[in-house]
């Protein structure tokens, strides 16, 4: 109904509506099989708010780099990867990334990159957007991510709770105990239907 809403004098309050709404956004499933478009390099264009399914992860944190919080970015990748360092490649117009790994001889390529480690690169990027959204949702972030990796994630995700709401749905008690500060709610089923917990 909103996107019919194309003559903003006549509707100015819809209007702003569609235009808050559609600053939202939400992130539910990434795409990490061997054809996903974040394991091959894209083309490169200034990408301040990661795609809904990654697709163009590389520039997402190249932008990151370029006109966001750099520190951050090294930082979150030094933590979750142990001491790894993310190098951010341009080869003819197009964008990649490798992982420099201690102990291993030559960095990792995107297709080399296990699930876990393109999801928590898909998050980082979500999470320090230089164009950070109003309304940021997660659907079980904690999906393919080693354990190690749940400490780094809370500190994103509390980081980008600093610049707009930040929703997390989790089945990771661990994740939701790392959230210090949250507003937590527990739900439960009973006879077949989803309520809250007694606080």
């Amino acid at each position: 109904m909103l996107a019919q809403v194309v003559e903003p004098q006549r509707f100015p309050l819809l209007a702003e509506l569609r235009v808050r709404l559609g600053q939202w956004r939400f992130y539910h499933a990434f795409r990490t099989d061997a054809d996903a478009p974040a394991r091959h390099p894209q083309v490169g264009v200034r990408t301040p708010a990661l795609a809904h399914d990654g697709r163009d992860l590389a520039a997402a944190l190249t932008t990151i780099r370029h006109i966001g919080d750099e520190a951050a970015l090294d930082e979150a990748v030094s933590r979750a990867f142990h001491d790894a360092s993310l190098e951010l490649t341009s080869d003819s117009g197009r964008f990649s990334f490798r992982l420099q790994v201690p102990g291993l001889l030559r960095p990792l390529e995107p297709s080399e990159a296990s699930d876990g480690t393109l999801r928590f690169l898909f998050l980082l990027a979500a999470l320090l957007s230089p164009r950070p959204p109003p309304f940021l949702a997660l659907n079980e972030p904690e999906t393919s991510l080693h354990p190690d990796m749940l400490a780094p994630l809370s500190r994103l995700i509390l980081s980008a709770s600093k610049r707009g709401q930040v929703f997390v749905v989790t089945h990771s008690d661990a994740l939701a105990r790392f959230l210090a500060g949250a507003t937590v709610f527990t739900l439960q089923k009973e006879a077949g239907a989803t309520t809250l917990a007694p606080s």
